[in-house]
């Protein structure tokens, strides 16, 4: 039908062809002449496209989208930085330092992206298809199928100006949209319990486990002074002893704890960094406080200066003990104060994500988009009829010029000619 309406068009075309066929180009009017005369065949296309096009829009599934606005914990300054400068004056010494080491270095430059990481990972997602039934929804007999189309379903978004995360589902139903929205905050809670995602969290999570096995020194240590007591009969001494042994064990408390920070600071550090190099110079200040308290000898086990000929064998084995005793309460004081701090600011930041606007059932479709489908097909429709008017005005004037003709003849002999078996 499209050709026998061409067919009234082509002599005045060929008067079209006649007029340039000496020229190499066809100007911009001789196209708009073309395509007035074949406005019918332009017209029969566009509208045909359109047509397909509305057919196919309303024939696509529909898809409708849930939103959920979420807004994670800020990084902030630590509580405990405040409180831990009010203690550093006390028996605390260098274990502020080491509270900051546990949780200090441990920020990004844009924490969002962690939660946008921890919200699409696989535990989350599997829990997603656990809990909705996946798997039978999609029609997918594995598990990685069904994950792979519930990550093509979701988008996650953190925002670079205001720092929400923006999460979103497409599902053929609107309520379970929103179902599937909300659900991955509660599937990243359940993960988030087990994890120590915050600076604070981090923190609790490493004093903690310190907290703990200084809890289990320290009772090691009171059953060992008891059983001194029991077998040496020595129940009490003088308070110059008493003040010598408090001040050696608070002294190698504060030496330990700056060990173990500057330890910390070796795996990221250099050797020439101030901050380690100032670790080191108090370390050995603090050292050499407790060699003028405890004496100069470097066995652990007889940092009392007190003269053998003043104690016994049995009052100095009841020295012994009870300075184990009060250094490990002094430690288990320090890490519980830090401990506790930990805990507070972990209470103030938050340790999961917080809802800022929880996912509706949505009211009008995401998919698929009706008005652009049938628009951009019918433009397209409207610009491959021009370009195909277009082109065949090009090749019937270059087939009028009398050096193509015989090529064209050619071509035409070829293309009906029965193709030769190799």
């Amino acid at each position: 039908m499209l050709q026998s309406e061409l067919r009234p068009q082509r002599l005045r075309s060929k008067e079209v062809a006649e007029r340039f066929s000496d020229e190499s180009e066809i100007s911009l009017l001789d196209h708009l002449i073309v395509y007035a005369e074949n406005r019918r065949f332009v017209l029969r296309v566009v509208a045909i496209g359109a047509a397909i096009a509305t057919i196919v829009a309303f024939l696509l599934p529909v898809r409708y989208e849930g939103k959920i606005v979420l807004l994670p914990p800020a990084q902030n300054t630590s509580l405990g930085t405040t409180l831990l400068g009010q203690l550093s004056g006390g028996t605390v010494g260098g274990l502020g330092s080491l509270a900051s080491l546990a949780g200090g270095s441990l920020g990004l430059k844009n924490p969002a992206d962690m939660y946008v990481s921890l919200l699409t990972s696989r535990t989350v997602e599997d829990g997603m298809i656990q809990r909705f039934g996946l798997m039978q929804q999609y029609h997918d007999k594995r598990r990685s199928d069904a994950r792979k189309e519930l990550e093509h379903r979701t988008s996650v978004l953190a925002g670079a100006k205001d720092g929400l995360i923006r999460l979103s589902v497409e599902d053929p139903d609107p309520n379970r949209a929103a179902e599937l929205a909300n659900g991955y905050v509660d599937e990243f809670r359940k993960l988030s319990a087990s994890l120590a995602i915050t600076e604070a969290a981090r923190r609790r999570l490493f004093f903690s486990q310190q907290l703990q096995q200084a809890k289990d020194d320290l009772t090691v240590a009171e059953n060992a002074m008891t059983q001194v007591q029991r077998s040496t009969g020595v129940l009490q001494m003088d308070s110059q002893a008493r003040a010598l042994i408090e001040s050696a064990a608070v002294l190698r408390a504060q030496v330990a704890a700056k060990q173990v920070q500057i330890e910390g600071m070796r795996s990221f550090a250099a050797e020439d960094n101030p901050e380690l190099i100032l670790a080191q110079q108090e370390l050995a200040a603090l050292q050499a406080q407790l060699a003028k308290v405890a004496g100069s000898n470097q066995d652990p086990g007889s940092d009392i200066n007190l003269s053998k000929g003043r104690v016994t064998d049995a009052g100095m084995e009841y020295l012994r003990r009870y300075r184990d005793l009060k250094y490990q309460e002094t430690v288990y004081e320090l890490l519980a104060k830090e401990f506790e701090i930990a805990k507070l600011d972990e209470a103030r930041e938050g340790s999961i994500v917080q809802v800022v606007d929880r996912a509706v059932p949505p009211d009008r479709k995401s998919f698929p988009p009706r008005t652009l489908i049938v628009l951009g097909t019918t433009v397209f429709s409207l610009f491959a009829a021009l370009v195909y008017l277009s082109l065949r005005q090009r090749f019937r004037i270059a087939s009028e010029l009398p050096e193509n003709r015989q090529r064209v003849r050619i071509l035409k002999g070829l293309w009906q000619s029965t193709p030769k078996k190799i």
